[in-house]
């Protein structure tokens, strides 16, 4: 799925601050317009994760039109969320992988009870 969001954006010393009013609190920034381009897409990308996750709807973008600096200097400029992209790589849905083993350490690991999945997350995750 594939998103669009007006984004304002406001150059400032350091940098670009970015702010996203259809998301509420979706804001980031960076050293660069090409940065804060990719950091307010990832920011975002994952406001509207976190609603999905959460079986919530995501807000509708507003009209680019109906969009407006709160400052002068701030510009609109549209961020395109790749929402499957992003979901496989930051999502909480489990992905199912297939390992071999030898035989008889799966039929040592079955006797004990143990839960290969969750050895291995944990495995992973330390």
């Amino acid at each position: 799925m594939k998103l669009i969001y007006p984004a304002i954006f406001y150059e400032g010393e350091g940098g670009y601050a970015v702010e996203v009013p259809d998301l509420p609190g979706c804001t980031s920034g960076g050293a660069s317009l090409a940065e804060a381009i990719i950091m307010g897409t990832d920011a975002a990308s994952g406001w509207v994760l976190t609603e999905l996750e959460d079986g919530k709807p995501i807000p509708k973008a507003s009209a680019v039109t109906d969009i407006h600096p709160d400052e002068d200097d701030g510009f609109i400029s549209m961020l395109v969320l790749d929402m499957d992209t992003y979901a496989e790589k930051y999502g909480n849905k489990a992905v199912r992988k297939n390992l071999t083993i030898p035989a008889w350490l799966n039929t040592f690991a079955e006797s004990k009870h143990v839960n290969f999945s969750q050895i291995l997350q944990e495995s992973l995750m330390e």
